[in-house]
């Protein structure tokens, strides 16, 4: 059984460390084999170039793939497991056509495991969490209203004035900002087509006191299901979103107005180049401590009182391990390399586990990433 841990990138080196640590046989694969001499030369004992026919024939039954590289190289690599009879993990939503894989999987009996790392991935777990502490609650009942979100964003530690640095592509974060959003607000369902057209105010329980901004991204209303939500259930709220320091859309009000007349080849021209710019001009130095804050949070109304509500917050920032972002993105990667070569995870595609076990012992693991980490009951 040997770990294939393809991508050594900014957010690869602490879950791909801590394996290594372990004692686990990994073999370690990148483009630029000096990159990830760089990154893990000190303790990896088989690092090699990276290229899908080399990969290939490095393939025995049981091996687990970790894709760490761009998303659109997922789902052949996941295609190449079935073949080879071999796991594979990765951080990135599940796409349409890897959903499509879960009959072939289960046939060749492999798992295909994603969103497992900081947003998707840890926001999953908290869900998992909070939704099944309210099901064994007295406080659940039929008629109560529930009001479900979801914030996560990687901002920076000391603030800037463009109230923002990148620690992945620009060009990832200038996309986002073009695509469209569904959630549930106030029972109905609120579709926006660009996120400046929906921002408000989050006041965030941390132990000293602090205010965002945040917006809703992508579709939120598959999670409704994911997250294991009784279809009787009222949804008054339900949004998983994206969440940026104050200020941040008043600094970032010129780039909503270009990004707004950008079309066609041109356009996505002009993208490249913005993204060029803003990581020339916004990204983190060297040794210079990112943040990354994410808050969860499950409330139930009876007759307009709130009758359980409670929240997980998680604050961590850079620190002598590397960047919280990183070891974030990469630390519950590993943990579902673990599990799967423990067989805790079954054949098929999958997502975050919903499994008791799985999360009291991923949870506890990821509060040891962070800073600060709390399950809030705001009814206690």
């Amino acid at each position: 059984m040997t770990i294939h841990w393809c991508g050594t990138g900014l957010s690869s080196v602490p879950g791909l460390r801590r394996l290594i640590s372990a004692g686990l046989p990994v073999t370690v694969w990148n483009r630029t084999v000096e990159k990830a001499q760089a990154a893990v030369g000190d303790i990896a004992t088989d690092i090699r170039p990276y290229a899908p026919e080399a990969l290939a024939p490095a393939l025995a039954p049981g091996d687990v793939v970790v894709s760490m590289l761009p998303a659109d190289q997922h789902v052949a690599l996941a295609r190449m497991c079935i073949d080879h009879a071999a796991h594979f993990v990765s951080s990135s939503y599940i796409a349409p056509e890897m959903a499509a894989l879960d009959p072939d999987a289960r046939m060749a009996g492999v798992a295909l495991v994603n969103e497992v790392g900081l947003d998707p991935g840890i926001d999953h777990l908290m869900a998992h969490d909070l939704v099944e502490d309210y099901r064994r609650s007295p406080a659940c009942q039929p008629g109560n209203v529930l009001s479900f979100t979801s914030y996560c964003g990687g901002v920076p530690k000391v603030s800037n004035a463009f109230r923002y640095k990148f620690s992945w592509s620009p060009l990832g974060v200038l996309k986002a900002l073009r695509s469209p959003s569904c959630s549930i607000r106030h029972f109905s369902e609120l579709r926006v087509a660009r996120p400046w057209d929906a921002i408000t105010r989050y006041d965030a329980p941390l132990p000293v006191p602090e205010s965002f901004e945040v917006y809703p991204n992508r579709d939120s209303l598959p999670f409704v299901q994911q997250y294991r939500f009784d279809p009787t259930w009222r949804l008054k709220d339900f949004v998983r979103g994206t969440i940026r320091l104050n200020g941040w859309a008043e600094a970032w009000a010129p780039v909503f107005a270009e990004i707004e007349r950008l079309d066609g080849p041109a356009g996505e021209a002009r993208l490249r180049e913005m993204a060029d710019q803003f990581w020339r001009d916004n990204a983190y130095a060297e040794g210079e401590p990112d943040r990354v804050v994410l808050f969860v949070s499950l409330k139930a109304e009876a007759e307009g009182v709130t009758v359980w509500h409670k929240t997980w917050a998680l604050d961590a920032w850079g620190d002598a391990r590397g960047s919280a972002m990183g070891r974030l993105v990469s630390v519950p990667v590993s943990l579902a390399v673990q599990a799967v070569l423990m067989r805790e995870i079954p054949a098929g595609v999958h997502a975050a586990p919903h499994d008791a076990r799985l999360l009291a012992r991923w949870l506890e693991k990821v509060a040891g990433q962070a800073q600060y980490m709390a399950k809030a009951d705001h009814c206690a």
